[in-house]
C-alpha cells in the first residue's frame, strides 16, 4: 500500500505525522557512540543500515565569526585551500580518489563553523577517513604561495558573482554592519572583503591553520551502514598521531542596542526590495523557537499573514519572507519583501507594520500555531531520512549543547511554544530598533522605504 493511501485517513481525521507521533508518545532517539582521542579529536558514530551508504561529516569549530577586522574571509578561503592537496594525497587526488570509489564530497562555511563532508558506499569509509586525516595532519607543509594565490582568486571571483554582480547582492556588504556594531563577529560577511582577501599572506594562512585546524578544535561524525567498533579502530589508527593545537579564545559579544536605521542602495535591479531586520537571540536560547514559529506565521505558507496580505490580497508584492537567523554567538530576525511594479517600499513596510502590530496584539490563532509547529516538525523529521542530514545535526548539537543526540529536546522546544510566547517575542523583538534597507532600481530613489520601525 502506498504512503499516500496510508496518510489519507490521518488527514481526514485532522492528524499529521508529527501529531500522530505525539499522540503515541514516541521519543525520538538517534543513538551514538562517542570516542575522544588524547589529542582532543572527537568521533561521533551513528549506525544506520537502512541503505548501504556512509557519510563522514567533519566540523572545525571556526567560522567567519572567529576572524578579526582586517583579516576577514579567512575561514571561507581556508575551506577552498583544504581541497588543494596534502602530503600523501597531492592535488587533485582528493577528488579523484573519492570519485573512483563512487563517493562525493564538499564543504561549507558559516559564521560559526567550517564543515567538510563525504558520502558514498560503505566500502569507501577507510578512504574517506584517511583523506580527512591526511589533510588535517599533513597539509600545511604542502601549502605554498601559488596555492594561496589560486584560491584567493577563486574566492574573489565567487564574491564578484555572488555579491558585486548579483542582483540585490550588495545587501551582503551593508546589512550586517548595520545590524551589528563594529568589531562584532557577525558584522562582516562570511566571504570577507576584497581588501582583506588581497592582503592575506601565506604566513597569515598558515597561522590560521595552526590555530584552528587542530584535533582539539574538531569533531567527526560517521553515520551509515558501519560497524562502530571497526570505525573506532580506523579512527584511532589514522588520527592519533596528529598533535593537539593551542587553546582557543572564543570571541566575546558584549550587549548592544540597535537603533532605527534607514539605508537605501541603488542597484541594477528591476523591482524594489526591502529588508527589515532586528536584533534577535542566540540559537537554542529561550526565545529562539518562538521566533522560528513567528517567522512561519508571517510567511511560511500561502495563508501566512505577510504572504496573504502582500502577495495575494493586496497584490503589491511578488514575494514575502520572514526568517529567524539565530547563531552560536548572536542572532537577528529579517523580513524581506519584493514589490510589484508600480509600488514603492513605503507602501510595503506599512502593510508589514500593520501585520506585526496585529500579531503582537493578539498572537497567532490556534490554527496558525498548530500549522507552524506541525510544519516545522514535519520538515525536521523528513530530513532524518538521510544519514548526511543526521550527521550534520549530530555535529551541530555536539558543538552547541555538548551532546550529539539532542533531537528530542530540539523538537520539544517547538512543542512547548504557546500563542502567548509568539505574541511576546513579536512584541519584544520586532518593534523599534530596526534596520530598514531598500534596494531600488538605479535612478529610482523615490521608491525607497523611509518609514521608521513600528512603535
Amino acid at each position: 500500500m502506498s504512503c499516500t493511501r496510508l496518510l489519507r485517513p490521518l488527514l481526514v481525521l485532522g492528524l499529521t505525522l508529527p501529531a500522530l507521533l505525539r499522540a503515541q508518545n514516541t521519543t525520538l532517539r538517534v543513538p551514538v557512540v562517542v570516542d575522544t582521542l588524547p589529542n582532543g579529536l572527537t568521533l561521533i558514530i551513528h549506525e544506520d543500515r537502512t541503505v548501504p551508504v556512509v557519510t563522514t561529516n567533519v566540523w572545525y569549530h571556526v567560522g567567519s565569526g572567529d576572524e578579526k577586522p582586517g583579516h576577514t574571509g579567512f575561514a571561507h578561503l581556508f575551506e577552498h585551500l583544504m581541497f588543494m592537496g596534502s602530503k600523501n594525497a597531492p592535488y587533485p587526488q582528493f577528488d579523484r580518489l573519492l570519485e573512483a570509489a563512487g563517493a562525493n564530497n564538499n564543504g561549507s562555511t558559516s559564521g560559526d563553523r567550517t564543515n567538510y563532508y563525504e558520502s558514498g558506499p560503505a566500502s569507501a569509509l577507510p578512504l574517506m577517513l584517511w583523506l580527512e586525516a591526511d589533510r588535517l595532519g599533513w597539509m600545511l607543509e604542502t601549502m605554498d604561495v601559488a596555492k594561496v594565490d589560486l584560491q584567493r582568486d577563486v574566492v574573489k571571483n565567487e564574491r564578484r558573482q555572488g555579491i558585486e554582480n548579483q542582483p540585490y547582492g550588495l545587501v551582503e556588504d551593508h546589512l550586517a554592519p548595520a545590524l551589528y556594531p563594529a568589531g562584532h563577529p557577525y558584522s562582516w560577511s562570511t566571504i570577507g572583503s576584497m581588501a582583506d582577501l588581497s592582503a592575506a599572506s601565506l604566513d597569515d594562512v598558515k597561522h590560521f591553520f595552526r590555530t584552528y585546524y587542530a584535533p582539539n578544535n574538531a569533531s567527526i561524525v560517521v553515520a551509515g551502514a558501519i560497524n562502530p567498533d571497526s570505525v573506532r579502530q580506523l579512527f584511532r589508527k589514522m588520527f592519533s598521531d596528529i598533535p593537539r593545537g593551542p587553546a582557543i579564545t572564543r570571541p566575546v559579544t558584549p550587549p548592544f542596542t540597535l537603533r532605527d536605521t534607514v539605508i537605501t542602495l541603488e542597484d541594477r535591479v528591476q523591482l524594489p526590495r526591502v529588508y527589515l531586520a532586528w536584533h534577535g537571540v542566540k540559537e537554542f536560547s529561550g526565545d529562539d523557537a518562538a521566533l522560528d514559529i513567528a517567522a512561519y506565521v508571517l510567511s511560511g505558507a500561502r495563508n501566512s499573514r505577510l504572504t496573504a496580505a502582500l502577495v495575494y490580497e493586496r497584490e503589491i508584492a511578488t514575494t514575502a519572507s520572514a526568517f529567524n537567523s539565530s547563531q552560536r554567538l548572536d542572532g537577528d530576525f529579517q523580513v524581506v519583501v519584493t514589490a510589484r511594479p508600480g509600488f514603492g517600499l513605503d507602501t510595503i513596510t506599512a502593510v508589514v507594520d500593520t501585520e506585526l502590530r496585529r500579531l503582537a496584539a493578539g498572537g497567532p490563532t490556534a490554527r496558525e500555531l498548530g500549522q507552524a509547529v506541525n510544519s516545522i516538525e514535519a520538515q525536521f523529521l523528513n530530513r532524518l531520512e538521510f544519514s548526511s542530514a543526521k550527521a550534520d545535526r549530530l555535529n551541530a548539537y555536539y558543538y552547541a549543547k555538548g551532546t550529539p543526540d539532542w533531537f528530542q529536546q530540539d523538537l520539544e522546544r517547538y512543542r512547548n511554544v504557546s500563542a502567548a510566547d509568539v505574541q511576546r517575542v513579536v512584541s519584544t523583538y520586532l518593534g523599534a530598533g530596526r534596520v530598514t534597507l531598500s534596494v531600488v532600481p538605479q535612478g529610482k530613489h523615490e521608491l525607497a522605504a523611509t518609514r521608521r520601525a513600528v512603535q
